[in-house]
């Protein structure tokens, strides 16, 4: 019975496959990054100019869960807290929030438009905290004050910080209706699950949220997986696996075999939160190949935008989710729902499957018809060019030294209906799974 309760407590996630991470706080006005901070080791103090100036007009939490619909994703995270401390929503525990500086509940905004969107809302809350007084600071690998001589000897109580941090997590678990995932984010050195009274803090979430999914930062970083993969998890584990800006190379499973949900995280360009010199921009099309990629190895992938100081998307990653949507609009079948087809991965793309629906993501041309591999002649109902119509199966003499293979033949033209990504779908007779 709790298996059944586990399964449906993910399904939507599994099914949802893409969804939006939002990375947005005061970083965004320096305009470097969501590291400035400790990457050029800025005291509070000094990022108090900063903080000051964050005063956003222009963001529209409406129109970014409706571009996030039109771009075919399912649900969004957005930071809750960031490294920097600062908080998205309104916390009685600090005056250091979105609330008493400019008047706006965030993270109340982001999670009321998307639901409203019919979206999943997930938060992301940091573990570390620049502006805390009782954050380590002098020798830490990442605070801003680590080199700095003058806080070797500065005293601070650390169970007080894991105090603040905990009941914060219960504000955004208790004050902004039901949170379908918490990134926790992230665990480096010794700074580890234990280190947060892990166990502590998962048994008061899931007592709050009882259907939240959790990410395994708690536990490790994005270069880990931790005990996710272990055949017995700890209770700290998280329901999913995180790599961040790359695709596993073939998929997760943990030590007995068996497939483990993961996510993987990309940034649009170089940089989580807003950076204005960083035009290192992924096409489009790259996109669209690694959602498919991450659909075909079991995986979900989460895209990362990053709102400027005044709210407003970069007009490149604006264009680019227009781009995906016009993609989806036409696809959406082949990765909503979707997974891995028990199927080698052809030459000329991937394949994803659901159920007795399979679908051959095609990103090249190819002659005398495109070959569909893993299925008979016998066994297949209908061939189709999602958003075109039925295909003929060839029977050309071009392709009959090959009797094994089915062979779809999409006409007189060479030119691929996308040239991104034509999907073709095969409907089973029966599903063999």
């Amino acid at each position: 019975m709790g298996e059944v309760m586990e399964n449906n407590r993910m399904q939507w996630y599994q099914d949802a496959r893409f969804g939006m991470f939002i990375h947005w706080g005061v970083y965004a006005v320096p305009a470097r990054g969501e590291w400035v901070m400790s990457d050029e080791q800025i005291s509070v103090s000094g990022y108090q100019k900063y903080v000051r100036s964050f005063h956003p007009e222009k963001f529209d939490a409406d129109a970014l869960a409706q571009l996030a619909k039109e771009a075919g994703m399912k649900y969004g995270v957005m930071t809750a807290k960031h490294h920097d401390g600062y908080c998205m929503f309104d916390s009685q525990l600090t005056d250091y929030t979105s609330v008493k500086y400019t008047g706006h509940d965030f993270i109340r905004e982001y999670t009321d438009a998307f639901r409203k969107a019919g979206l999943k809302t997930g938060l992301y809350y940091s573990l570390l905290d620049w502006h805390h007084p009782d954050y380590p600071h002098y020798g830490d690998r990442h605070h801003p004050m680590r080199d700095h001589e003058e806080y070797k000897n500065r005293p601070y109580d650390f169970e007080r910080y894991l105090e603040y941090m905990h009941r914060q997590i219960r504000e955004l678990c208790t004050n902004y209706g039901k949170i379908d995932i918490l990134w926790t984010d992230f665990s480096y050195d010794d700074m580890r699950s234990d280190t947060w009274h892990g166990e502590e803090l998962v048994r008061m979430i899931r007592s709050l949220q009882p259907d939240i999914i959790l990410n395994n930062r708690l536990e490790v970083s994005g270069e880990g997986f931790g005990s996710l993969l272990s055949v017995h998890p700890n209770i700290t584990s998280g329901d999913f696996v995180s790599p961040e800006q790359i695709v596993p190379p073939e998929g997760i499973r943990n030590e007995a075999g068996e497939p483990v949900m993961w996510e993987s995280c990309v940034t649009m360009n170089n940089h989580w939160g807003y950076c204005k010199d960083d035009h290192y921009f992924k096409p489009a099309d790259m996109i669209i190949h690694k959602l498919t990629e991450c659909v075909s190895k079991g995986g979900n992938l989460l895209l990362n935008v990053g709102p400027d100081e005044q709210g407003l998307l970069p007009d490149e990653e604006t264009e680019i989710l227009k781009q995906i949507g016009r993609w989806m609009k036409v696809n959406h079948e082949s990765i909503h729902g979707c997974g891995p087809s028990g199927i080698g991965k052809p030459e000329y793309g991937r394949i994803t499957r659901k159920g007795d629906h399979i679908y051959y993501h095609v990103y090249e041309g190819q002659f005398g018809g495109i070959p569909l591999p893993g299925i008979r002649r016998d066994d297949i109902a209908s061939v189709r060019l999602l958003g075109k119509g039925n295909v003929r199966i060839s029977d050309s003499w071009i392709t009959s030294n090959y009797p094994e293979l089915v062979f779809a033949d999409l006409g007189d033209d060479p030119v691929l209906p996308d040239q991104t990504d034509t999907v073709i779908e095969v409907i089973l007779k029966t599903c063999d799974h």
